[in-house]
């Protein structure tokens, strides 16, 4: 990177310091480091369990087996009267007796609360020395988690290796691992390399159901996971996993989180050599998101549904802390993503979000909303790189199909210069069926790409609907190949600010900004109409003096001050239009981008330089008008609205002064030929007026030395 562009970097890095501290850690976890990938995808086990997991109440197994089909329901009574002679009564009795790997573990029909896990810490596990996070949990230790393993988890599965896990019954709500919310964690994996879990539920949790942590080799098979505070499924510092036929919903974070998944592609392009983790076959759906990744590196998602939630799928390079940053290679295809319109954030409003988790009423469809979400969007992508989005059905969005923005890198603790534009790079959103969904029907998305401009070699699918800025790079036919390539270091600003406010928001403090349209916010109320309301203010009070005080004799500079101000005008009426497709924000900046070259034009006389700075805006504003509706101007490292706005706020303070002065003359400009005749009247009359009329005397005259003696 070059001196210029290094310090292009800095200057763009701080003006996005906008998006700057979230509100909350996405998840934060003791120092780990990513597997060291010579593990493999564990394989499905048949065969008979080695142990056995089971209540003792016959009568209510029974009832429970009874509507399973014959076979199955034969095979649960036979495994029930071994339980109850060498069984075990809770899972983690039966964890805690494995004792060599490539066991398995089958967990018979009922409801399990494990209830000797459940209380509340003693003696030295009430003492641990370790930070805490900013949720307040505890961050600890591999030690400190084998020490006192039921502090934060239900369930503790702690160095166990190639350990298989199945509920044995028909659906997977026949065996439910239940927390009660008196635990961060369901079930802990920890350190098992080939852990295989399948065929139950596991909820009710303060963190989330099923946590897959620093492992290389995982399944999650036909397995749900519901109402917790963040989570249903994180997995986390992992290699060589699979989720598949697997569900999640009523989580305040994501249903599925595969958060810094193994970094294995840092470094390639669109071609891979494989993905660290695969997901497929699973629904997520009345979440806050269904799908999000924080370093969500090398993840290949396929063939699964996220619906109604706020936000279908998101990865993001917004959090430090997480191995694998900034994020990148996740893919994309053949995915339902759809109606997810939901809005949660009133209930952090009204305050049931501030009430014991217990009592919200999760299970009646409340969801806690934990970090700042567009609702309303189907892929959100917050500084992501080589990121792959083909052959998905997006439709029903009320906001955006696609949303993406940047995220400077010392946001993630990087502060190198060299660093801090190093995302939203070569995102590829192409061959998508966009405001349909599968059997062809018209679902539109309000539009289908918002972005904030930033970055090299992103690019869309040709037939875009209503996109904010309406013209976009485009992906060729070949993976790499982008039409009308752009390379900016920053976004443009009023998005950014927006973005900035957006983020100001805080669950537990029950702060919700109050500009931002996320959360309620409509008309003037929002940042981008306030911006918009207050530039115009400012121009048209400026320009408005500069021509009374220096142009109004000038007809171009009338003429020029009128479009100005119906420009203005559409603007502002533009930015109250939000999400809504509309050609007013170009015809406004055209329009204004006529009235500064006109002023400037009339000003060249009596002020060259404010004139042509004046001239030179306009050029800029109208070039901003073409950036946004026309092309986006290709190789510029900044939007034509940076120094746009960096010269007005000179030339508004330049042109106060010029306007203020005393005693200087009105610029001519092109008067009309009657003002130009009656100017020069008056001027033959001041020359003439030099001399004395004939036979009259001066007023006064000069005496030579000696007169009137």
């Amino acid at each position: 990177m070059s001196c210029t562009r290094r310090l292009l970097a800095v200057l763009a890095a701080l003006a996005v310091t906008l998006l700057a501290a979230p509100a909350a850690q996405a998840h934060e976890e003791r120092p780990v480091t990513l597997p060291d990938g010579t593990g493999s995808v564990p394989v499905y086990r048949t065969g008979e369990p080695d142990l056995l997991v089971c209540k003792s109440d016959r009568a209510d197994f029974e009832r429970r087996v009874s509507g399973f089909p014959d076979g199955l329901r034969a095979r649960n009574l036979k495994l029930f009267d071994r339980c109850r002679k060498s069984g075990y009564r809770h899972l983690q009795q039966a964890v805690d007796a494995v004792g060599r790997p490539g066991m398995n573990i089958a967990i018979l029909p009922g409801l399990y609360e494990e209830e000797p896990s459940l209380p509340a810490p003693t003696g030295e596990c009430t003492r641990l020395k370790a930070p805490d996070s900013q949720l307040g949990y505890q961050i600890l230790s591999y030690a400190q988690q084998a020490r006192c393993p039921h502090n934060q988890n239900l369930v503790a599965i702690l160095g166990k290796k190639n350990l298989q896990i199945e509920g044995t019954g028909a659906e997977r709500t026949d065996v439910v691992i239940d927390a009660k919310y008196q635990k961060l964690n369901a079930i802990r994996a920890d350190g098992s390399d080939g852990i295989y879990f399948k065929n139950f539920t596991a909820q009710r949790t303060t963190f989330n159901s099923l946590y897959v942590l620093a492992q290389d080799g995982f399944v999650i098979d036909d397995v749900l996971t519901r109402w917790n505070d963040e989570y249903g499924f994180l997995t986390f510092a992992s290699d060589h996993g699979l989720y598949k036929n697997c569900e999640s919903y009523g989580n305040g974070d994501s249903g599925i989180y595969p958060g810094s998944a193994s970094d294995i592609n840092d470094g390639y392009g669109y071609r891979v050599p494989r993905y660290s983790i695969e997901i497929t076959g699973c629904r997520s759906h009345h979440n806050m998101v269904g799908y999000s990744g924080t370093a969500g590196d090398s993840v290949y998602v396929h063939d699964n549904e996220f619906d109604h939630n706020m936000g279908g799928a998101s990865m993001d390079s917004a959090f430090p802390g997480h191995p694998g940053l900034p994020q990148n290679h996740a893919r994309f295809e053949r995915n339902l993503i759809h109606d997810n319109n939901a809005d949660y954030y009133p209930y952090v409003a009204d305050g049931t979000c501030a009430k014991p988790p217990v009592d919200r009423g999760y299970e009646d469809g409340v969801v806690c909303p934990q970090i700042s979400m567009p609702p309303g969007s189907g892929i959100i992508t917050a500084g992501g790189n080589w990121n792959l989005y083909e052959n998905n059905w997006i439709y029903g969005q009320n906001r955006a199909a696609f949303f993406l923005s940047a995220v400077p890198a010392f946001i993630r603790g990087e502060n190198a210069l060299s660093r801090q534009a190093d995302t939203s790079h070569h995102n590829r959103y192409a061959g998508n069926h966009l405001g349909t969904d599968r059997a062809g029907n018209s679902r539109p998305n309000r539009t289908d790409v918002w972005w904030d401009g930033q970055g090299d070699g992103n690019c869309w699918q040709s037939d875009t609907g209503p996109s904010s800025p309406r013209a976009l790079p485009t992906c060729g036919a070949e993976r790499g190949a982008v039409s009308g390539r752009t390379d900016r270091l920053a976004g443009e600003p009023v998005k950014l600010a927006k973005l900035l406010v957006c983020a100001d928001y805080n669950v537990q403090a029950r702060r919700l900004p109050a500009g931002c349209d996320w959360y309620g916010a409509r008309g003037i109320e929002r940042i981008e109409v306030q911006i918009a309301l207050g530039v115009a203010l400012v121009l048209a009070l400026v320009g408005g003096v500069l021509w009374w005080r220096r142009l109004r004799h000038s007809r171009l500079a009338t003429v020029a001050l009128v479009l100005g101000a119906i420009g203005l005008g559409l603007d502002v009426a533009g930015s109250t239009m939000g999400l809504d497709p509309t050609r007013l924000p170009a015809l406004a900046l055209l329009l204004t981008g006529l009235w500064w070259t006109g002023t400037g034009l009339a000003l060249r006389g009596a002020r060259p330089w404010l004139g042509r700075t004046t001239v030179v805006l306009g050029a800029l504003t109208l070039l901003d008008a073409v950036d946004k509706a026309v092309f986006m101007i290709p190789w510029i490292p900044l939007s034509p609205a940076w120094v746009r706005g960096l010269l007005g706020g000179i030339w508004v303070v330049w042109a106060v002064v010029a306007a203020a002065r005393h005693g200087e003359r009105e610029t001519p400009g092109d008067r009309g030929p009657s003002q130009e005749n009656a100017a020069s009247d008056t001027g033959a009359g001041s020359v003439a007026g030099l001399a004395p009329a004939r036979g009259s005397a001066p007023a006064s005259a000069p005496t030579r030395e000696g007169d009137g003696s």
